[in-house]
Order: structure tokens, then sequence, then C-alpha cells
């Protein structure tokens, strides 16, 4: 059979019994991500501004949003007519939709996905989520929505973990600390905020560990070393770790946990603060910490603040401290 005549599975060719997609992402090349542009502006679509990305079209019952990163997200009622009849046999001549479980089968095994999220903020804490789930909540979660917390609104975040938490089945852990511990912690892993991350993910996957026990586990990685890995003394337990982990469906979801456990640390901080705090670590985020510094003083700073933050020192009128060149042979015996 012609590869671009390959029949799709129930679920994609319209059967009224499945849910539609209404999001889908995929990574593209950046020859892929011009060829959609080209593609889609010789059909007329209206664009749209869109923050860091590259194309973004309105098509009927469609929204396209190509990022510079070559992440792609489709997101409407029509999504699957889009990447069938489009995104596959124009653009990327793959066809992937409704070919997960051929494509990418350890999906649906029983296993552990790890993300994490406020690591690059400079207010809240960084929180570790871990999910364990199977196929079955894995193909519930795919049909609807669930993906990396980074291409979802706040709002869709809060909705979505609370999907993924009521799933029959699932085991959710997760780790952080207030803000005063944080920083008391991240001086005592010698201020290393990717030891304290490995902490923290150990903490939830033990945890999760003690209420089901898959074979292997997937790390969205953040360090080239095993920090994490360290932590399980079960040697059955196979802990991978690979860059952009999030497109398995258990990390997307641990993904989403970790981001609304942080927001709604925000929501209790910025209660604290009597003001609102900006996400990132920005000039927003810098304003906002040099008003506080000036309202509360530097006491109360790091209540709020990860005072290892560069910003967090512009903020108050200082220097920050020069970081010490890396020395492979640290710690070595």
């Amino acid at each position: 059979m012609d590869k671009g005549k390959m029949a799709r599975p129930a679920n994609i060719s319209g059967d009224n019994q499945s849910k539609k997609k209404t999001s889908y992402t995929l990574k593209l090349t950046p020859e892929q991500v011009d060829k959609l542009g080209v593609c889609l502006s010789g059909l007329g679509w209206p664009t749209r501004e869109v923050p860091y990305a590259r194309h973004a079209f309105d098509g009927d019952g469609v929204k396209i949003v190509a990022y510079e990163s070559g992440k792609l997200v489709v997101q409407g009622g029509k999504t699957e007519d889009f990447v069938s009849n489009i995104l596959e046999p124009e653009i990327t001549g793959e066809f992937l939709l409704g070919y997960e479980e051929v494509n990418n089968p350890e999906w649906f095994e029983p296993h552990a996905g790890l993300d994490e999220s406020g690591k690059g903020d400079l207010f809240g804490p960084v929180v570790s989520a871990c999910v364990v789930a199977d196929g079955d909540m894995v193909r519930k979660w795919m049909e609807s929505g669930i993906r990396d917390s980074k291409t979802i609104t706040d709002g869709a975040i809060i909705k979505m973990a609370q999907s993924i938490k009521n799933t029959s089945g699932v085991v959710v852990k997760t780790a952080y600390t207030g803000m005063l511990k944080y920083n008391e912690l991240y001086d005592k892993f010698g201020r290393n905020l990717n030891k304290l991350l490995a902490w923290l993910h150990g903490r939830s996957l033990l945890d999760a560990l003690e209420v089901k026990q898959p074979k292997w586990g997937l790390l969205d990685q953040f360090s080239k070393q095993p920090l994490v890995q360290k932590y399980v003394k079960d040697s059955s337990f196979d802990l991978q770790m690979r860059t952009k982990a999030e497109d398995d469906p258990v990390v997307a979801a641990a993904s989403v946990i970790a981001r609304a456990t942080w927001l709604d640390q925000m929501k209790k901080l910025e209660e604290l603060a009597g003001r609102s705090l900006p996400k990132g670590s920005g000039a927003q985020a810098k304003q906002a910490a040099a008003e506080l510094f000036r309202q509360l003083g530097e006491s109360r700073m790091p209540e709020f603040c990860k005072m290892h933050f560069k910003t967090a020192y512009e903020a108050m009128g200082k220097t920050p401290p020069i970081k010490k060149a890396w020395n492979p042979n640290w710690g070595r015996k």
C-alpha cells in the first residue's frame, strides 16, 4: 500500500464513537517550519502575532503556531483534518497521528514520568512531580489533549491537573518546599540547583514507587549526570532520562501536575505579599522584587525569592557574586 494512502485507525478516520483530538504538538525541522509557512500563506490563511513564533495562522476550525524552536502547536475542532490533510502529506511526509501505539509503544506501558516547574522563576519554589500511569490512562489523556505544560494556559493547566488526579488508578506525587526552606537547601546542596532538583525528584519518585512499582520511568533530563538515579535503591527499576521527554504523555502529565502545583504555591505567595508576582525572572519580576525590597526589607526577601538569582541581587541594589569556574574534579577523592 502506498504510504500516502495508508489506512488510518478508526479514531482518526471519523468514527463518531471516538473523541476527536482538539490539540496536537510536533517538533519540526527549520525547513519544515518554512515549508509550513509557505503552504498556509499560499492557502490564504490569516496570520497573527504570537511571541517567539515564526508563524501563526488561524484556519477554518484550527489555530496553528510554529515556534522558533521548531515546536508546532495545533489546536481546534479540526485539528485531525489539518494534520491528516495538510501537515503529514504536505509538510512532514510522515504519518504519525493515530499511529502512536505503533510508533511509540513504550508510552502505553506502565511507567513513571518526572518533570519539574519553577526552576527558571524568581518567585516561588521548584516543584517536582511524578506520575505513574499505564496505557488506558495514556489513551484517555491523549484524547483529552493533555500535553507539555509549556503549551497550555494557566487556567487550562489547573483543569488538566485535576483531570489527571481524578484518573482511576493513577499515582501522583509532588515534592517541593517553602521558600525559606528552599533557600536554606540551596546552600546545603553546595549552591547547586541541579543537586537540589535531583533531591526533589528523588523524593517524588520514591513516594510514587511506594504506591505502585512499574519496571521503568522517564525523567525530563536537566543534567548529563545521573543525579536522580542515586536516590533509587531498587536496582530492578530503570530510570531513563532524555531531553524533550514531555512528548511521552506520562511525562507531559507530570509537567502539568508540577506547573499546577507551582501556580497554587504562587497564589499563596501573592496573598502573603499582598500583590501579584510575575512569572519568569525578567524585567517585570525584577521590578516586583525591588518593590518588595523597599516595602519589606532584605530580611523578608527569602520568603518570596530564589535568593541565588542574579535578579534578586539587582532588585536589592547589590552586585551579584561572581560564579566560580566549574571544576570537573570537585568533590573527587
